[in-house]
């Protein structure tokens, strides 16, 4: 969420605000051709300059003064009538989160009725809004996806020596598999802790040395040693790295090749309740059809309950919080639990495709590079199992506002009086919900070069409390892009501060991560807290309350009493460090620590 506030009135002009005075107006980017555009296309300064020149005639040495209004341009209704600048709103915003969010979308699952209606919906209005077709005359990327279904009929049994003991799926523990495969069927297959999961040997940490964990199930804690220790010195500290996130760790397991890798889930270090968990990975999961099935995956991928955890551990004689700090020394080997697990069901596949919406302002000077504004489009769609009379994902914040911003973004680049040097890309992804799928099926057939895409802006959220006097930038210092971030931000009267909870893990978490990982920069920026009407306490409690209540439930629906002051700033930023990017020759770097800086120097280099 961000906010705080302008010297500006809340209705202002994107890239073109109400000018003062003529110098005002070129400072901002108004140049002389846009001035004789509206004289001769506004009646009243039209008329406005018939009487400043009769005037002049009867007097040369009274001045002649343009008052703020005079200098507006007049609304016509006529067909052929064209604004010389388009002006978002707070009330555009509005309109078009509830439009995005209704029940009439089905809560936007991909490869359903409520998906297909939300293509159609973006394909209308990047029509609409004049953005050109991406590929061969259709906006839509076509995405291969395939939809596994696991039978909720199961149960997880973990058994030692006579001890056996069952889990009951959905309240005690969930599991899939990503495995395009009717069945599913381990037995007795060895569980192994193995701590963190984690091979990182920039960190000289590796979970994994000494044991063969194949054909066998292992238990993995959630985050990484830097969130436990809150050691700075320790990884990155309180800040997650991608080898603290659920997708790495299950990645990781498979290259050990585990058969069974289980999360055990923690509500802090995870960054979200076990309802999460219920609402996310229960039903239908998405992945992307590869050539080998997913077979190289792990069979049985899923998360268990902290409670669930401790009464394997007590089973095996140990204690779940002796062997949590043991995970954490140096000396920590993982070892097997002499325990067995075992687990079957049958899944419910179906291959489809979704898409994703792309278009394209083409540039007018370096027509080869991109700037890329990216959201997701997709939730959850509808659940009948749910015991509540609302069924429906609606995801007003999660991400219809996100795809609001997408499209006053491009409406604004569109109806600006001159084209950008470079070429700007609005991608509105599919299946982010599921793991990233459309941002990674871009990633890996981009439309654009990726080593020509200048950088990118991820929109994941808007602002919902009202203007803050500070926005957060997700994942701090990871690029040149952060000097744009704090430059623009400065303009407001605002200042740049890092993310709430870096603990989360967020930069890792949305479909930014997906470029990034092919070296494109990217901008991720979160609301900021610090609420100039309400302080930041308040600011932190709203954010905190929206996670614990909402986040991923069908009570993410709209709502007309949402203040988007604070978005529609936050949306002038994303404008403006755009601006400048489409318009300038600087090709903004990763930081020298950042992971993905030798990546996108080997691109750029080829």
């Amino acid at each position: 969420m961000s906010g705080g506030y302008l010297a500006l009135k809340q209705s202002k002009l994107i890239g073109v605000q109400t000018p003062v005075n003529l110098h005002e107006t070129l400072k901002i980017g108004v140049y002389p051709q846009l001035i004789l555009e509206v004289i001769m296309k506004t009646k009243f300064i039209l008329t406005l300059i018939l009487t400043v020149l009769a005037s002049a005639c009867g007097n040369d040495n009274e001045p002649v003064e343009t008052t703020l209004e005079q200098s507006k341009p007049v609304q016509e209704t006529t067909a052929d009538m064209q604004t010389v600048a388009y002006e978002i709103t707070s009330q555009a915003l509005h309109e078009r989160i509830k439009t995005i969010s209704s029940d009439y979308l089905e809560g936007r699952k991909p490869a359903t009725s409520g998906g297909k209606k939300t293509v159609d919906l973006l394909v209308s209005e990047f029509e609409k809004i004049g953005l050109q077709a991406a590929l061969d005359n259709s906006y839509k990327q076509k995405v291969p996806l395939v939809e596994i279904i696991a039978n909720p009929a199961t149960s997880l049994n973990i058994s030692r020596d006579d001890d056996s003991n069952s889990y009951a799926y959905k309240d005690e523990m969930v599991v899939w598999t990503k495995r395009v495969s009717e069945s599913i069927s381990l037995k007795d297959s060895e569980v192994v802790f193995v701590g963190y999961g984690i091979v990182a040997p920039e960190y000289g940490w590796n979970d994994y040395e000494g044991i063969d964990v194949t054909g066998k199930t292992v238990l993995i804690l959630v985050n990484d040693p830097g969130y436990a220790t809150q050691d700075p010195e320790m990884f990155k500290g309180n800040s997650m790295t991608y080898y603290g996130r659920w997708t790495y760790k299950y990645e990781e397991a498979a290259r050990q090749g585990a058969a069974m890798a289980l999360v055990i889930h923690e509500t802090a270090p995870a960054a979200y309740p076990w309802s999460v968990v219920e609402s996310s990975w229960v039903g239908s999961q998405f992945d992307l059809v590869a050539e080998d099935k997913n077979m190289s995956r792990s069979a049985v991928e899923g998360w268990i309950s902290q409670k669930t955890t401790g009464s394997i551990m007590k089973q095996a004689g140990y204690d779940y919080s002796e062997i949590k700090a043991m995970a954490l020394k140096e000396n920590f080997q993982a070892f097997s639990l002499h325990s067995k697990a075992s687990i079957e069901f049958d899944n419910t596949l179906k291959e489809s495709t979704s898409y994703n919406v792309i278009g394209i302002l083409p540039g007018a000077q370096r027509p080869d590079e991109y700037l890329v504004y990216m959201a997701h489009w997709d939730h959850f769609g509808t659940n009948p199992s749910i015991e509540s009379d609302d069924k429906i994902y609606n995801g007003a914040l999660d991400n219809a506002s996100g795809v609001a911003a997408l499209l006053e973004l491009a409406k604004a680049f569109t109806q600006k009086p001159t084209a950008p040097d470079r070429s700007i890309v609005f991608l509105a992804v599919t299946a982010e919900e599921y793991g990233l799928h459309g941002s990674r099926y871009y990633a890996e057939n981009p439309v654009y070069p990726l080593q020509n895409t200048v950088a990118g802006i991820n929109i994941d959220g808007l602002n919902i409390i009202g203007r803050t006097n500070d926005i957060a930038v997700v994942g701090q210092g990871m690029s040149e892009l952060e000097q744009y971030l704090v430059e623009e931000t400065a303009k407001q009267n605002r200042i740049v501060v890092a993310e709430a909870f870096p603990e989360k893990g967020y930069y890792y978490r949305s479909d930014h991560f997906n470029l990034a990982k092919y070296g494109v920069p990217m901008l991720y920026t979160d609301g900021g807290v610090d609420s100039v009407e309400h302080g930041s306490e308040w600011g932190l409690n709203k954010s905190r309350e929206y996670v614990e209540q909402h986040y991923h439930q069908p009570s993410d629906e709209y709502d007309p009493d949402w203040d988007l002051s604070g978005a529609l700033e936050d949306v002038q930023l994303y404008f403006e460090i755009g601006q400048r990017i489409a318009n300038g020759s600087e090709w903004p770097e990763w930081n020298e620590k950042s992971e993905f800086k030798a990546i996108r120097d080997k691109s750029r280099a080829n």
